[in-house]
């Protein structure tokens, strides 16, 4: 039986992934969830330790310091979570042979091509968090069977995101601003639970060999934050207004791209999947709350 561990356990896509692994498709695979506080992956004994002690065949890294803003001031802590970690994982992962699947983000683009990113496209990060991220991509993909999947505005209906956030303000507030001038594609964890999987079973099963490779995934279609909240305020019946403002009327500590929208055509083709518009997942996530 494989084993496999992963790593971030208790964010919104650690919980996805938790709620997959009890399905009949992985019976036969036998998991490990760990967060800070079982395994610390600033720690390579600790990360070489763990992953020997229990025979761990593949990882999934779910693990990451994700306050966008608080990155500017606390550089080096997300440094070590972003990017240093990330290849403590992958040289243990080397010593064992297990595979290596890291979760990247698109805040390494700058937002200014007019198209969809590519993952050849060259990365020019605005903040702090989005160069941690790189470097933590850089790290997996010099690993031979390291794999790197970025995504782009991930939400849940389980932890802090701006899924959650908006559904919680639209119950106190009558109104809400929110940026129309940033687009991109939110993306619902469990979609991408799914694909992380896929991933993960098609590399220990022999289907798949996918080293040293960078996909894009998320979600279908396109949409502003505005668009975003405006359609979570609708699906969920909420009497709340939700304002279109420009990015320069809510300023913060970190720069965002202003398109990063995302080319999945190299995981569709490589997984054969078929990807979902963001709608139906936003009401497949909607469906799922309390």
């Amino acid at each position: 039986m494989k084993t496999l561990l992963v790593t971030g356990a208790r964010g919104q896509l650690g919980q996805e992934l938790q709620g997959l692994s009890y399905t009949h498709l992985f019976r036969n695979y036998r998991f490990l969830f760990t967060d800070v506080d079982t395994l610390d992956i600033t720690d390579a004994g600790k990360v070489e330790e763990y992953i020997a002690g229990n025979g761990i065949d593949c990882i999934i890294n779910c693990a990451s310091y994700t306050n966008v803003d608080k990155a500017e001031a606390e550089q080096d802590a997300a440094m070590l979570v972003n990017g240093t970690a990330p290849g403590m994982l992958a040289g243990a992962c080397a010593e064992k042979g297990a595979f290596l699947i890291h979760v990247g983000t698109d805040f390494v683009f700058d937002g200014e091509r007019p198209v969809p990113y590519r993952e050849e496209d060259t990365a020019t990060p605005l903040s702090s968090y989005g160069r941690s991220k790189l470097e933590g991509d850089r790290a997996v993909l010099g690993y031979e069977r390291g794999t790197v999947v970025r995504t782009s505005w991930l939400y849940s209906s389980y932890g802090h995101n701006f899924f959650r956030t908006i559904h919680r303000l639209a119950v106190e507030k009558d109104e809400l601003n929110v940026v129309y001038d940033q687009v991109g594609t939110p993306t619902y964890a469990r979609d991408l639970a799914r694909v992380l999987l896929l991933l993960a079973v098609n590399s220990l099963s022999g289907k798949g060999s996918y080293g040293q490779e960078l996909f894009h995934y998320s979600n279908e279609g396109v949409c502003s934050w505005y668009d975003f909240a405006l359609e979570i305020v609708t699906l969920t019946g909420m009497h709340c207004h939700v304002r279109p403002v420009e990015t320069d009327q809510y300023p913060l500590p970190a720069r965002r791209p202003r398109y990063s929208v995302m080319s999945k055509a190299r995981i569709r083709s490589r997984l054969e999947i078929d990807i979902p518009h963001w709608k139906e997942s936003l009401r497949n996530c909607i469906s799922q709350l309390d």
